[in-house]
């Protein structure tokens, strides 16, 4: 996968998760859940962004570190929707979580490839 098909699909992820949450009941409780996973599913697609723009490997790096600590984050606040039984499309939700497991899975092992290419230990 390219850096721009890469781009397009955190932007994606993004879009879907606003999308889906834009449907859910309004509530204080869900209203803080929905918050939290909008800032961390679109956290995914602009920091990626960002990482397409390292300046060095150890840039690059740390931005996508960032990048799978958002998606992770992201992982847990649908896994939390799931969790509480919220009202709304299983699914849409099944399949939001299945994109931000594969996100989660692609991130944390272009980090594992880039420390050992490189050398890195931690």
């Amino acid at each position: 996968m390219t850096k721009e098909q890469l781009k397009n699909r955190t932007k994606k992820f993004a879009l879907d998760v606003f999308k889906f949450l834009s449907k859910l009941e309004k509530n204080k409780a869900v209203d803080v859940v929905s918050f939290q996973l909008f800032k961390s599913s679109s956290s995914v697609a602009a920091n990626y962004r960002a990482v397409c723009r390292g300046k060095s490997t150890a840039d690059f790096l740390n931005k996508l570190k960032i990048v799978d600590e958002e998606a992770d984050e992201s992982l847990f606040w649908l896994e939390f929707i799931q969790g509480l039984e919220i009202e709304c499309d299983s699914n849409e939700l099944n399949k939001i979580i299945k994109e931000a497991d594969e996100l989660v899975a692609i991130f944390s092992a272009a980090i594992k490839t880039i420390k050992e290419k490189n050398n890195i230990k931690n």
